[in-house]
């Protein structure tokens, strides 16, 4: 028996190392891609040690350059009222659900409740005041106004003027902690797709300047709703996909520049159908344009002037079908504005009575009342319009001037 032990060739040793030689190297390699995957990561593997890494990176964005344009500028407003009152964000809850933060949780000293929470934008600075742009639902009903800004500080805030139909305010503070003021962009050129940007305080301070990012959804969409008053308002809107929360209203919607397209109005948050469902990303803003004319004539009068027929309405579509037959309309006529009453020593005394049928204003057709307003609102006071109405089933036209504003309007009329 041969007890020697075996040799191996020269041939084979060479074989045996070249194969221990490759599985080193194959675990080499995987040691430094382990490696080089937890510092891709941010995290640094140093004797034992896990670390962050201290890699510098350009996380510079034009949204991230847009905010800081402006972030300064917004505001939170908050309304306080005496307990008891009620406040006016109803009137956007029939369609959009509250658009504020109510809250009945603190009171000041003069028995003051902190009743709702919105937002704003300070857009002009002018000595020792600056100006600030909200809705009229956020601070209407308010007994005291106070502003927070951006770095926490809490200032008076004072009522110019607000307008109820465009849901526009401005509100005067003290100019001592403004360092920034916001620019209006011309939304006019805003196009349907491009980044748009709100920032505000969605349920209130505890989330003041907040930030969420979308796209224009659409422009020019007829917003309307019932004020308290019972008058239809209709206003233009731009759709916007950006998260828009309770406490937002107010607060300006931004383009990439950093530039005011819109001031953050209102959102649909479930259908009005009986199910109503559910509704995402259906947020609406007032164009900057509309909103620059709207302040200019705050400021200045503290009130929006708006010319008036001095008319009750209601939209023939609404009618039952005997009422429809009562008015002998032609067949092909089953749309427009039905006169319920007209009042004295106003324009439309002696022009237009009661059961008239109103289809037209100069050469724009009219369909409901909302629209009917739209057309008339896009008037100035004393300008002359062309009203083509049905009468006993005979179409008529006349011409009225417009001599007289809103508020010579009786609470019976509407327009």
């Amino acid at each position: 028996m041969n007890n020697k032990p075996k040799r191996f060739s020269a041939t084979t040793v060479k074989k045996l190392l070249a194969a221990f030689l490759i599985i080193f190297l194959a675990f080499l390699a995987g040691l430094g891609g382990s490696y080089l995957t937890l510092n891709l990561n941010g995290i640094s593997v140093s004797q034992g040690k896990t670390t962050v890494s201290k890699t510098v990176y350009n996380n510079t964005t034009s949204t991230t350059n847009a905010i800081k344009t402006v972030q300064n500028s917004v505001v939170s407003v908050l309304n306080y009222q005496q307990a008891s009152s009620s406040s006016s964000g109803s009137i956007y809850s029939q369609i959009f659900g509250n658009d504020d933060t109510n809250s009945a949780s603190s009171s000041d000293n003069d028995g003051l409740t902190l009743y709702s929470e919105g937002s704003g934008v300070i857009y002009k600075k002018d000595g020792d005041s600056a100006y600030l742009v909200t809705n009229t639902h956020v601070i209407n009903g308010a007994s005291e106004i106070k502003i927070q800004m951006a770095d926490g500080s809490e200032v008076d805030g004072e009522l110019v003027g607000a307008d109820t139909y465009s849901d526009i305010a401005v509100v005067k503070i003290s100019s001592k902690k403004v360092s920034t003021v916001a620019d209006f962009g011309d939304s006019s050129k805003v196009k349907v797709g491009e980044d748009a940007i709100a920032i505000g305080s969605p349920l209130g301070t505890e989330y003041a300047n907040s930030v969420t990012k979308g796209i224009i959804s659409s422009l020019s969409r007829t917003v309307t709703l019932t004020s308290e008053d019972g008058s239809t308002i209709s206003t233009n809107a731009i759709q916007t996909d950006a998260a828009i929360n309770p406490g937002n209203s107010g607060g300006p919607l931004i383009n990439t520049e950093g530039q005011v397209i819109g001031i953050t109005s209102s959102k649909i948050s479930t259908t009005g159908t009986a199910s109503g469902e559910s509704v995402e990303g259906m947020g609406f803003a007032i164009p900057s344009n509309d909103v620059v004319t709207i302040i200019n004539q705050l400021e200045k009068n503290g009130k929006i002037e708006r010319p008036a027929l001095g008319v009750s309405m209601v939209d023939l579509s609404t009618l039952s079908s005997s009422a429809k037959k009562q008015l002998n309309l032609p067949s092909d006529v089953d749309k427009g504005v039905v006169v319920s009453s007209v009042q004295t020593d106003m324009p439309a005394d002696g022009k237009l009575q009661q059961y008239d049928v109103i289809t037209k204003l100069d050469d724009k057709e009219v369909t409901s009342t909302s629209e009917l307003q739209n057309a008339l609102y896009s008037h100035a006071i004393n300008d002359k319009i062309t009203v083509t109405f049905y009468r006993n089933g005979e179409k008529k036209t006349t011409e009225i001037t417009l001599s007289k504003s809103s508020t010579d309007l009786s609470t019976s009329a509407s327009s």
